[in-house]
């Protein structure tokens, strides 16, 4: 897949930076988009050093016009999108109760509608190239609780858009999935770590030692660990799974 073209959004820090450096593995070019471009020409020189040409797109994807921006940069430097990743997307963590249009809006307008937009404008180079999707859900999605509503909420969403844009990619040639990650430690699981710990009269320290068995598991994932699964989707050897929300939790899940 030497000349093959993967889009990786959020590619600036945790599980996007992680997906796009193994990525380039597979694939001989990689365009990466978040809003930070210093920290994107820290993923690219990564990407570069692991034997793939890196695009630095910094736009925002909450913004309507910025997913034809992106789609219309990688092809005429590239020609061509072989495999689009939605990992873009903090969702604010406000109790339900007191979440206010405004942050209700901010949420979905980056993780949904920002992966839902970029999923359409690099559709018809995706039927092109027979390619693949996946978008970053999270097992918030299959337990929301009051003080992250938003979270589950967006993330239940997420895989019902997956799941449709991988019913049309039966007629149209191209395969999409979901991923749920469990806990990750990334730079967003501190920051969670951080409203979690007061909210049960802990430290961070001490709640960052506690979460995991508060949960279930025995430790955080970790960044790379997801990253190989999302080159294992995007791969020739996973191509008849689609429609799929695939969860890596490190058994975080208990129900069936």
């Amino acid at each position: 897949m030497s000349n093959a073209v993967a889009v990786v959004t959020g590619a600036s820090q945790g599980i996007g930076f992680s997906t796009a450096v193994r990525l380039a593995r597979d694939f001989g070019s990689i365009v990466l988009v978040a809003r930070n471009r210093a920290k994107l020409e820290e993923t690219a020189a990564a990407v570069k050093e692991a034997g793939a040409q890196a695009l630095v797109i910094d736009l925002d994807l909450s913004d309507p016009s910025a997913a034809k921006k992106v789609v219309e940069q990688t092809v005429a430097r590239f020609g061509r999108i072989d495999a689009l990743l939605n990992i873009a997307g903090a969702v604010p963590q406000i109790d339900v109760l007191d979440m206010t249009d405004e942050q209700w809006d901010a949420g979905m307008a980056l993780k949904l509608h920002g992966a839902r937009r970029l999923t359409i404008e690099a559709w018809p180079a995706l039927m092109a190239s027979k390619g693949s999707v996946v978008l970053m859900s999270g097992n918030s999605a299959l337990f929301p609780k009051a003080p992250y509503a938003a979270v589950g909420t967006i993330n239940a969403a997420i895989i019902a858009l997956a799941k449709a844009f991988s019913d049309r990619g039966i007629t149209d040639g191209v395969q999409v999935n979901s991923v749920l990650p469990g806990p990750v430690m990334t730079g967003r699981r501190r920051s969670y770590l951080e409203h979690w710990a007061p909210l049960h009269n802990m430290t961070v320290e001490e709640a960052t030692a506690k979460f995991p068995s508060e949960v279930g598991i025995t430790r955080y994932g970790e960044p790379e660990e997801i990253a190989e699964l999302m080159a294992f989707l995007v791969s020739p050897a996973a191509r008849w799974m689609t429609g799929s929300a695939i969860r890596m939790d490190g058994g975080e899940v208990k129900s069936i």
